[in-house]
C-alpha cells in the first residue's frame, strides 16, 4: 500500500470518525421531550425491558423523534440489563442526553402520598395501591399477621394508629418494609412534636388510646370547634369509670355507611367495638382521625359536662349537659325536629 494511500485512507477514516462525532452530539443534544405537556410522569415496573420503557415513551407522545432516541440509546448503552423501576418526571426540552442519563442512572422523582380520610386498614392499603408500586394483598397481609405486629407493638385492631394523617414524599417503588420504616419514623416524629406523648400520659392514655378516641370524636362533628369540649366529654366520662357510650362505635359495629339515626335495637348490637356494652376504649380506631381531631383529644376542654346532644339543625352542632334531666330535655327538643323533619 503506497504512503498517499494510507494517507488517504486515514483521512476518510478521520473525516467519517467527526462526521459521526458531530452527527451524535447534535442528535444526543436534540431537544426530544414534547412540550405538550408542562410534565410528563413515566412510571417504570420491575422487570420492565427497554422496548417497554421505548413503547410508553411512544405511547404517551412523550418523544418528538424516535430514532434518535434509539441511536442514543446504544451509544449509551441503555439496554435490558439496566432499567431502573421508578418514577421519572420528565421536562420539555430536555435532550436525549438527559433523558437517557436520567432513566439510566435510576435518578426518580419522589410522588406525594395522601394519607387520610380512610375508615380501616383495609381501605387504606386499597387507596395506597393508587398512589404506590406497593402490592396492596401484600401489604394488607403484613398489617393483618399478628406474629409481625407484635413485633412492632401493634395488633390488627389498631395498626391504623401508627399513620398519622398527612402528604408525604415517597418514591413509587418503595418497599412494603421500607414504606413501613418511614411510616413508623413520621409517626415517632408527630408524637414527639408539641409534647404530644407527654400530654397524653398526663391524660391516662398512650398514644394508640389517643387515636381512638379522636377518631371518636372525628365522627361525632365535623365543627372542628366543638372537638375539644367533645372530648372533654368522653375524658370525663373515662375517669368516672362510666362507659363511652358513642354512637360512631355502634355504626362501625354494625358495618353500615350512612345511618342517621342510631336506634335504640343498634345498641344492643354485640361487637367489642359498641361502647354501649363495653367499658373504656374500642379495640382500635373507627376511622383515620384528623390531625385537628388528635389534637382536640390532647388540648381537650376541662369542664363538667357527662353528656351531650346534637341541636336542632343542620349546623351540626351540640349542646352539652352536666345532668341527666338537662340531656334528657336537649335529646326531647332534637328528637321532635328529627321527626318534624321525618329523618329516620
Amino acid at each position: 500500500m503506497t504512503r498517499r494511500k494510507s494517507r488517504f485512507i486515514f483521512i476518510s477514516v478521520l473525516v467519517f470518525t467527526i462526521v459521526l462525532f458531530l452527527f451524535a452530539y447534535k442528535e444526543g443534544f436534540r431537544n426530544n421531550v414534547s412540550n405538550n405537556k408542562p410534565n410528563y410522569d413515566l412510571y417504570i415496573e420491575n422487570e420492565s425491558t427497554y422496548q417497554s420503557v421505548f413503547d410508553q415513551l411512544v405511547n404517551q407522545q412523550i418523544l418528538i423523534d424516535t430514532v434518535s432516541f434509539k441511536l442514543i440509546s446504544k451509544l449509551l448503552g441503555y439496554a435490558d440489563h439496566n432499567i431502573k423501576s421508578g418514577h421519572y418526571l420528565l421536562k420539555p426540552g430536555t435532550n436525549n442526553y438527559k433523558l437517557i442519563a436520567k432513566l439510566r442512572s435510576g435518578n426518580q422523582d419522589p410522588i406525594k402520598v395522601t394519607i387520610n380520610n380512610v375508615r380501616d386498614i383495609d381501605r387504606l392499603c386499597g387507596k395506597l395501591d393508587g398512589y404506590l408500586m406497593l402490592d396492596s394483598v401484600a401489604l394488607l397481609e403484613r398489617f393483618k399477621d399478628t406474629i409481625y405486629l407484635q413485633t412492632i407493638g401493634y395488633t390488627p385492631e389498631n395498626i391504623l394508629s401508627l399513620f398519622i394523617p398527612n402528604t408525604y414524599e415517597m418514591y413509587w417503588n418503595i418497599s412494603i418494609d421500607k414504606f413501613i420504616q418511614r411510616i413508623q419514623t413520621e409517626h415517632d416524629k408527630f408524637w414527639t412534636k408539641d409534647d404530644r406523648k407527654s400530654k397524653a400520659l398526663a391524660l391516662g392514655l398512650d398514644t394508640k388510646g389517643v387515636y381512638s378516641l379522636a377518631s371518636i370524636v372525628e365522627k361525632e362533628t365535623i365543627v372542628e370547634s366543638e372537638r375539644p369540649s367533645i372530648a372533654g366529654v368522653y375524658l370525663n366520662r373515662l375517669k368516672t369509670g362510666m362507659k363511652l357510650q358513642a354512637d360512631p362505635t355502634v355504626v362501625f359495629a354494625l358495618g353500615l355507611a350512612g345511618i342517621q339515626r342510631v336506634l335504640l335495637e343498634h345498641l344492643q348490637y354485640p361487637s367489642p367495638y359498641n361502647t354501649y356494652l363495653n367499658d373504656g376504649l374500642p379495640p382500635g380506631p373507627i376511622y383515620m382521625p384528623s390531625v385537628n381531631s388528635i389534637d382536640a383529644v390532647l388540648n381537650a376542654e376541662k369542664h363538667d359536662f357527662i353528656f351531650f346532644c346534637a341541636k336542632p339543625g343542620y349546623q351540626g352542632t351540640h349542646c352539652f349537659a352536666a345532668t341527666l334531666s338537662q340531656h334528657y330535655e336537649n335529646a326531647r327538643h332534637y328528637q321532635k325536629w328529627l321527626n318534624t323533619e321525618r329523618i329516620r
